[in-house]
Order: structure tokens, then C-alpha cells, then sequence
């Protein structure tokens, strides 16, 4: 088993980038599969999870070329050019992935089965299935979790979905099923969140409507191919933000970092925490806004997070609730009972290793109330797989009195390859083992 033992550190300096963004790089080889012509992908993620979905998209017969590094080259076949798998398309541990390819998948003329690693075969995936049913899709699931058998040769109808809870990996695979369907196709958000997906089929050629929580689409002729650059992602920034925040004594700089609007709820919760964050050249790759991030010494002081932000930094949380840990006062957190149907629960993971470490808190339903002051002391956490929980410890040693041995760490190479080497750029003490 692969671990981190990570020594305690006292600040953090530099200038760094971090790597692509996971939601948009997992949505530029899939859309640039369904386009007609060559997209070029820059920045792409080359982590477990995105490679997952290359690896499937090469076995729906799209030609995909890897010329240097970050760079993909996809041969779109059309909307209508996939083939059928010979063998079920393994997603790895790429819950975005097999959630967007149900919706893709559905409307195809052929069968395909979705599995995964141990982690992503016992996360939820009935409610992308439902909507899809809604539509005249055939999709089969074990209790509710993958392997996600699908049944096609069916003919989709759009509908007008009202998403019970927030959720934009739902939302894009209705979207993506809503190509291929018979009249329009709406999906209604009770709350905002990531908007990837409307962005980048704009981009391909196909029109969205989106206005006031309302997106729709009525299923195009074609998509076009597009170049697609990839921003730095915000979700494996978060880690660096906070240990900034809390270790760094002049300003820290993180360049070519995606700050769409619906991903940004993690700046406004540090700020909100008393964080001296700065967003400065602002600039666009494609259509996706983009900024560097200057991050000044800050004392962090606890605060009460609207449950509006939640949907808007769902990924950040660990690295926030370290954060918090670290703030004075308390940290209030509700309305985020997502996070327990993450690659792990996540407040249990994170309520159990703050109990290790010494951390005064409470574990709710939907959130956790933290009390935050005291320095970490050390001992051994296990991660359970989760690369987020895992770097939000690594973290924790810029206020930790002993090691932070961290357990189960190689699924950090599922969104950050390549994290202790930049960690230990900037600051930290993190030895990878195992």
C-alpha cells in the first residue's frame, strides 16, 4: 500500500501551476469523440481518471493520439460513428466519467456495460438512471451501483428533468442523452453548479440555452471539432491555497487557474474566513474564464458556510475543513450531504482523521461543525482511497507538532499526478512510500 509520512512544516513559498482540469478535460476528449474533425486538446490532465476516458473512447472506436505532454489529439467520428465495445469500458475510479457516458451511451444503437475500480463499483448511480428511464433509455444497475448495463437501439425523448438535488455530473448526462433525443431536453437546477459541459458544446458547434437555473438544447445536426485548452484546476489548487493561507509569509502565486463562476465557491469561502486572496490577469481559454491567484498571508478565522456556495466548491471541501481546523473559532458546515457519495464519505473520512489528529469537531448528516486553533498532533490517518482526503492531510502538517502518516495515497494520481513533488517544491516535507 502506498502512503505519505509527512514531517511537520512552518511555510510555504513560490510560484506554481497546478495541473489541467479534471471536469474539463474528461468533456473535451468525449465531445472531441462525437465531433466531426480533428480537436486538439492543451493542458489535458493526464491523471488516472482522464486517461480512463480516453482508454473508453478509443475502444468506441475514435482514433486518440498523445503527441507530447498534456496534449491529445481525438478524431472525431461523429455523433453517430461510435462502435460498440467488445469488452465493458472500465472507468477506473472516474465517477464523472461513467456518469457522463450513461447519458452518452443511453442513445447509441448498441449495448455497453460501465464498471469500475472496488471504490467507484459502490457509488451511487441511480439518480443519472433515472432521468435517463424518464427519457425511454434502458439502463440496468446492481442495488442501485454499477456495473451499469445499458441496452441500447432505444429512441430518446426530451423531457423537462427538476434535478431533486444540485448536481452536474446528472445534469450533463441528461444533456448528453438530450443529443440524441426527439424534441428538447431541459434540465432545471435547484441551485448552480458547474457548467462545463453548456461551455464546451457551445464550443462544439451546438446551441444552449442557459438563463436563471434553466439549461436547454434541442439535439443538433453535428458537432464540430474545436481546440480545447485546458485551465489549471481549481479543485487541486484549493490544496495549495490553503497551505498558503496558512504557512506562507509573502505572496504565493498560482498561475493559469480555471475561475468559472460555478467552481469558484472556494475563493469565497476563504475570503469569507478572513483569506487575503487576489484574482489578477484575467484572461480566457476559449470559453472558460481564466486567472492567476495571489494568495497573501492570511489569519483565518472561523465562519459560517451558506449552504449556496456548497454546490460551488463540492470538491474543495477537505481542503476547507482543513482550513478550518486551522482558523480560530468555529466553522460551521450544512448542506453538503454529497459529500458523503464521494470516492469515500467524506465527512466520515475527515471526522475520523480529525479525531486522530486532535481536532475538536462534530460530524452532522450534511456537514461538520469544526472548532479550529489548535495545532494537529500527529498520527496515522487512513485516506480510504480518497486522493482528496489524502492531500488535504498533507496539508495539515504546515500546523501539525509530529508526522502525519497518511495511508492508501495512489489514487492521488487519479487527479494530481505528480502532487508531493510539487508539495515539497513549495514547502512541505511529504515522502511518498510503498
Amino acid at each position: 500500500m502506498t502512503s505519505y509520512v509527512v514531517d511537520p512544516a512552518d511555510r510555504v513559498a513560490g510560484e506554481i501551476t497546478v495541473p489541467g482540469d479534471k471536469s474539463v478535460s474528461h468533456r473535451a476528449v468525449m465531445f472531441g469523440a462525437l465531433a466531426q474533425g480533428r480537436t486538439h486538446v492543451t493542458g489535458f490532465l493526464e491523471g488516472e481518471d482522464c486517461l480512463s476516458t480516453m482508454k473508453a473512447v478509443a475502444h468506441l472506436g475514435v482514433h486518440v493520439e498523445r503527441p507530447g505532454p498534456g496534449e491529445v489529439i481525438v478524431e472525431g467520428v461523429g455523433l453517430h460513428g461510435l462502435r460498440a465495445p467488445t469488452a465493458p469500458l472500465d472507468m477506473g475510479n472516474a465517477g464523472t466519467a461513467m456518469r457522463l457516458f450513461m447519458g452518452l451511451l443511453s442513445a447509441q444503437p448498441f449495448d455497453s456495460e460501465l464498471i469500475g475500480d472496488a471504490s467507484l463499483m459502490r457509488r451511487p448511480m441511480e439518480r443519472v438512471a433515472k432521468p435517463l428511464r424518464a427519457m425511454g433509455a434502458s439502463l440496468e444497475t446492481r442495488d442501485g451501483k454499477p456495473p451499469v448495463r445499458i441496452h441500447g437501439g432505444q429512441q430518446l425523448q426530451g423531457i423537462r428533468y427538476e434535478m431533486p438535488v444540485a448536481s452536474a455530473q446528472v445534469k450533463s448526462a441528461v444533456l448528453l442523452a438530450g443529443l440524441y433525443a426527439t424534441g428538447e431536453t431541459t434540465v432545471v437546477e435547484p441551485g448552480v453548479t458547474r457548467d462545463h459541459t453548456e461551455r464546451m458544446l457551445q464550443s462544439f458547434g451546438c446551441e444552449v440555452r442557459a438563463r436563471d437555473g434553466v439549461v436547454a438544447l434541442a439535439a443538433p445536426k453535428s458537432l464540430q471539432a474545436s481546440n480545447i485548452r485546458v485551465p489549471g484546476d481549481i479543485s487541486s489548487a484549493a490544496f495549495f491555497l490553503v497551505a498558503a493561507c496558512l504557512g506562507a509569509r509573502e505572496p504565493f502565486t498560482i498561475r493559469d487557474v480555471g475561475v468559472n463562476p460555478t467552481r469558484t465557491g472556494i475563493l469565497e469561502m476563504l475570503a469569507l474566513m478572513g483569506a487575503d486572496l487576489r484574482l489578477v490577469n484575467h484572461r480566457n481559454f476559449g470559453r472558460e474564464p481564466v486567472a492567476d491567484i495571489e494568495v497573501r498571508p492570511s489569519r483565518l478565522k472561523g465562519a459560517r458556510i451558506p449552504e449556496r456556495l456548497v454546490p460551488l466548491a463540492i470538491d474543495e471541501f477537505p481542503a476547507l475543513f482543513v482550513a478550518a481546523a486551522c482558523a480560530e473559532g468555529e466553522t460551521l458546515v450544512t448542506g453538503a450531504a454529497e459529500l458523503r457519495v464521494k470516492e469515500s464519505d467524506r465527512i466520515a473520512a475527515m471526522a475520523r482523521g480529525f479525531e486522530l489528529l486532535g481536532v475538536q469537531h462534530e460530524a452532522l448528516a450534511d456537514g461538520m461543525r469544526i472548532v479550529g486553533g489548535n495545532p494537529f498532533r500527529g498520527g496515522t490517518i487512513d485516506s480510504r482511497g480518497d486522493h482528496r482526503i489524502a492531500m488535504a492531510f498533507a496539508v495539515a502538517s504546515l500546523r501539525a507538532t509530529a508526522p502525519i502518516e497518511i495511508l492508501d495515497v495512489a489514487n492521488v494520481s487519479t487527479s494530481f499526478p505528480g502532487f508531493a513533488a510539487l508539495a515539497n517544491s513549495v514547502g512541505l516535507n511529504v515522502e511518498e512510500r510503498g
